[in-house]
């Protein structure tokens, strides 16, 4: 679309040959109307952020081409949000409201959520029919909290949610989604809390906002196991998320086997971010992306996707998902120290060990 060609001049349509399959070519999902959803007074969650993210696409190399958003269907969002929901989320198009104290809507919210959300989907056939195993989705609001009946936390709709629901809907039988945001993603654990075919990983500051998130939350019925949560104490750097990674994240992808890697990509675990009391730079979220699309090129054919989440310091935005961009898209390969044994993680690998004998 004409618009997106004009921020991001080396885009190139989707539909083209086997040969972008090539290093450094990734899809990317991004419109306009992701701005339109405005705050009513300042609010941490505002447009300025995807201007930030916007900012990051920069990188030497990389070359993008456009997913063409469009609404998600009803269909689609009936799989992981429940109708009633859906109804009166309808009935707020045009209006300006909060939903409870964090999360507010304006006049076209509705609207950039329905286009997130079908945005995603449409990456996801992307990821899954084209020839380029890579996305990155610059996404406004975002959509971890967003439970099945219920605005949360900044999200009106649980893009990561819908996005997997779509990935199993189109045969793929192992869908892992790994949340790197700073706030436990609450409502994509609860939707698939007992689905054995979605695997949720999450680290986060603990105890934080939104409470959910211990160690021994792990599903339930066939999916108990499914949900694997490494809670951090505050003040954590780069170091205790590597040991996290290393020590259970990685060996449960390893062991699960994922045919689709989605990332809850939040960038709010910043130093410099001031809604959370976690350390780490930039070179973190590279670690962590380059992690987890080796992960991705061993069982899931390289199908990887990187979506916004949080992230509220404007700079640690741009500088964490270029680090991240550079990880998964360009390849490059960071080093950063790991922490000695921390007691926050040693008490979440022993409770996991129980569903996973590889976490170490």
């Amino acid at each position: 679309m004409a618009e997106q060609k004009e921020i991001h001049p080396k885009a190139n349509d989707v539909s083209g040959p086997a040969s972008r399959r090539l290093h450094g070519s990734s899809l990317l999902l991004d419109d306009p109307v992701y701005e339109e959803h405005v705050p009513l007074a300042y609010h941490p969650e505002r447009p300025e952020r995807l201007r930030a993210a916007r900012a990051a696409l920069e990188r030497p190399g990389v070359r993008w081409t456009h997913v063409q958003p469009r609404d998600a269907t009803d269909d689609e969002l009936l799989r992981v949000h429940e109708p009633e929901y859906l109804k009166s989320l309808t009935e707020l198009r045009g209006q300006r409201a909060y939903l409870d104290p964090d999360t507010y809507v304006s006049e076209r919210s509705v609207g950039a959520a329905r286009k997130a959300a079908g945005g995603l989907v449409a990456m996801v056939d992307a990821l899954i029919d084209g020839e380029i195993p890579r996305g990155v989705a610059l996404l406004r609001p975002p959509g971890h909290h967003a439970r099945a009946s219920q605005a949360m936390g900044f999200c009106l709709l649980n893009n990561v949610a819908v996005a997997a629901a779509h990935a199993r809907a189109r045969g793929l039988s192992r869908v892992a989604i790994v949340d790197w945001d700073v706030h436990h993603g609450n409502g994509t654990q609860e939707i698939f809390y007992r689905d054995p075919s979605v695997l949720y990983l999450s680290t986060h500051q603990y105890p934080f906002y939104p409470g959910t998130g211990a160690a021994d939350e792990r599903g339930e019925g066939e999916g108990q196991g499914f949900t694997v949560n490494v809670p951090l104490l505050a003040g954590g750097g780069d170091g205790v998320y590597r040991a996290a990674f290393e020590r259970v994240i990685l060996p449960v992808l390893e062991s699960f086997k994922p045919e689709l890697v989605l990332v809850s990509a939040g960038f709010d675990a910043a130093k410099r971010d001031p809604l959370a009391e976690m350390e780490l730079t930039s070179r973190a979220f590279g670690w962590m992306a380059h992690a987890l699309a080796a992960q991705a090129n061993a069982s899931a054919k390289g199908r990887i996707a990187l979506v916004l989440e949080g992230g509220y310091d404007l700079v640690a935005v741009e500088a964490g998902l270029a680090a991240a961009i550079d990880g998964v898209v360009r390849g490059d390969k960071v080093d950063i120290p790991r922490a000695p044994d921390a007691i926050d993680i040693a008490r979440a690998a022993e409770t996991l060990r129980e569903d996973w004998p590889a976490v170490d």
